[in-house]
């Protein structure tokens, strides 16, 4: 059904504007006009088909009806790919943009089940098979005559390969290897089409034989009966669970329990096993996470971050109640210094949530991913915070127009506010003093930063007024800078506010606790002047040499807190039914926890999804 209605007129009216002609552009994209005649012609057939059609959104969709629309879209699509092929007797690549590009996105959606058998499965045998083994199983495959996967990630071991634990021990007397998963962190997690999709599975597993380890290698193995699809014996299979996005993919987790495959099944390109061989030899243990100096980068500032910003809070919340007072007795003298503070701190603290979540779910790897870490829905509700209550770029222009005011005030010689006070004592000494590597030294760097940026503002604003310029189409001008300006205000008062409320917070507690209160303030403070050096290099006297002192002060930092970053977490004293996070749980199992949750998804609750029998298998035996 083609949409009728109008071309919005705004809208017509930018594209009249255009100063090029958009379809040389469009043949420049796409490699010339040959090919953009081919996308289109390919576009407008396979949307023809209707296959990205859906009666009920599948965001509306239970999880379990998610997973059986996709697999019903995918053979669908792969049938429909195979007929045009036969018709126009071509090969696979001609449809890559159908299976990968934006038209598959718009045809699978939320993922496909059959996206690894294609993207994985297939070149893994063409790459890693010996010429027989691929005699015997490439056209089965290309043929969807066997649906696979790849199976390497596991439970508790993503990037370090080389601690993969599935064992593949080879026993001489039966000419087989015995797959093996010896822990519960040895379950492979993740294959997309794994948990009901895939009948086989490209295993990657540690080789033991002659009673060594001879590293990681490659097995095909047989999961499911052809027929019936149901899990063979020892093969303990499913699915993990609900994700941030791509619910269709039907990644799931693989067990086994001493399953004997053939000699054969061990993929042979590169290296094999003769027959005659033996067993087994331990591996070094993975390092701890935290270990690593990059995940205490990532971490330790997001602890540092709530105490910076639940402080700011409690002192802007004394401001208010101070104003609110002044206002019943008539003095409205800071009511603009409370509105602009409150514009610019609700945009800073929420960008830097958001900001910090993800920063969590990202050192979390794939299991960050998972909805079973909560990390997605917090993620959801931190950046919902950025653009609810008043969008956080025209809070900043708020609070904008109150530093251009008060900058404006100090040429005066007029007294400022508290808040903005810095900005009088900058633009009277306008030489920048020697720089100080000491925390009061880089507070009083950012209101240097703060003061700058709005006298620039101000200049600018006012030499495009002298230009012909109305005032508001120069702050219009201005605006990118005028944001800028405001969020350096608002870091340069968290920094002072965090570090002078600390330190008459730690006069009432033990000698300990004020240590680890005061680093972390440090690190708060150091952690900013880094990531904002340009500035301070700008507007400041800063050194190439301060900055290589701050770098190392912050590592130094980053080891002292190392120690205590649990203890830290712990403080906040959230309770596990609260957190509800399989990652984030006080008893630290996290690999039970995550397979309990993948264990409570409706996909699980039988071995196999109807969708096999209504599609999956009519369309492996050319029926559907």
């Amino acid at each position: 059904m083609t949409d009728s209605r109008k071309v919005n007129p705004d809208l017509q009216r930018e594209r009249d504007n255009c100063t090029f002609d958009v379809t040389e552009l469009t043949y420049l994209i796409d490699g010339g006009a040959q090919k953009t005649e081919e996308r289109r012609k390919r576009e407008e057939m396979v949307l023809k088909e209707g296959i990205h059609i859906e009666e009920v959104p599948s965001v509306y969709l239970s999880h379990k009806d998610k997973y059986e629309l996709a697999v019903k879209k995918a053979c669908y699509l792969f049938k429909m790919i195979r007929r045009l092929q036969e018709e126009e007797n071509t090969g696979m690549e001609n449809y890559q943009e159908v299976l990968g590009g934006s038209l598959g996105s718009a045809i699978l959606g939320d993922g496909s089940p059959l996206t690894l058998h294609y993207v994985m499965f297939i070149p893994t045998l063409m790459g890693q098979a010996s010429v027989e083994q691929q005699v015997h199983w490439l056209g089965r495959a290309f043929n969807c005559d066997i649906i696979g996967t790849y199976a390497q990630t596991e439970l508790g071991h993503g990037t370090f390969i080389r601690g993969l634990e599935t064992t593949a021990t080879y026993d001489p007397s039966t000419k087989e290897f015995v797959l093996h998963s010896p822990t519960l962190t040895s379950y492979k997690w993740w294959p997309g089409g794994l948990a009901h999709t895939a009948n086989y599975c490209i295993v990657v597993a540690q080789l033991y034989t002659n009673g060594k380890c001879h590293g990681i290698h490659p097995f095909i193995v047989q999961l499911r009966d052809e027929e019936t699809h149901m899990p063979l014996p020892g093969i303990k299979i499913g699915e993990i669970g609900a994700k941030l996005g791509m619910n269709g993919t039907n990644n799931g987790f693989l067990g086994f329990d001493k399953v004997r495959i053939p000699r054969e099944y061990m993929l042979m390109k590169n290296s094999k096993v003769l027959e005659t061989s033996s067993l087994v030899q331990v591996h070094e243990p993975e390092p701890q996470i935290l270990e690593y100096v990059t995940q205490q980068h990532k971490l330790i500032i997001g602890i540092a971050t709530v105490h910076a910003l639940r402080l700011s809070g409690s002192w802007m919340w004394n401001m208010y109640n101070n104003v609110t007072a002044e206002l019943e007795s008539g003095d409205l003298d800071r009511l603009p210094e409370l509105h602009a503070l409150s514009c610019c701190l609700k945009a800073v603290s929420t960008a830097d949530a958001a900001e910090c979540v993800e920063r969590c779910r990202l050192s979390c790897g794939g299991h960050g991913y998972m909805m079973s870490s909560s990390l997605p829905l917090m993620y959801g509700l931190v950046t919902a915070a950025c653009t609810y209550e008043g969008e956080n770029t025209v809070l900043h222009l708020q609070t904008a127009r109150y530093l251009v005011k008060a900058w404006q005030q100090a040429m005066g010689g007029h007294a400022l506010t508290p808040t903005v006070a810095y900005i009088g004592k900058v633009s009277a000494g306008r030489r920048s003093p020697p720089w100080e590597n000491t925390i009061q030294g880089i507070i009083g760097g950012f209101q240097r930063v703060a003061a700058g940026k709005i006298a620039q503002c101000v200049a600018n604003i006012e030499k495009r007024q002298k230009n012909g310029m109305t005032y508001e189409d120069a702050w219009n001008m201005t605006s990118v800078q005028l944001t800028a300006a405001s969020e350096a205000h608002c870091r340069a008062f968290i920094l002072s506010t965090y570090f002078e409320e600390t330190e008459n917070l730690v006069k009432a507690t033990s000698p300990a606790l004020r240590q680890v209160l005061l680093q972390l303030v440090d690190l708060y403070v150091v952690f900013w002047a880094l990531q904002r050096v340009g500035d301070l290099l700008r507007f400041t006297s800063i050194s190439e040499r301060d900055i290589e002192q701050l770098q190392a002060w912050y590592e130094d930092l980053l080891i002292k807190l190392r120690v205590n970053a649990v203890g830290l977490v712990d403080a906040f004293d959230i309770k596990d039914e609260i957190l509800n996070s399989a990652l984030g749980a006080y008893d630290g199992r996290v690999y039970e926890r995550l397979m309990d949750e993948a264990m409570k998804s409706p996909l699980n609750a039988e071995p196999v999804n109807e969708s096999f029998h209504k599609y999956l298998k009519p369309f492996m035996q050319g029926k559907l």
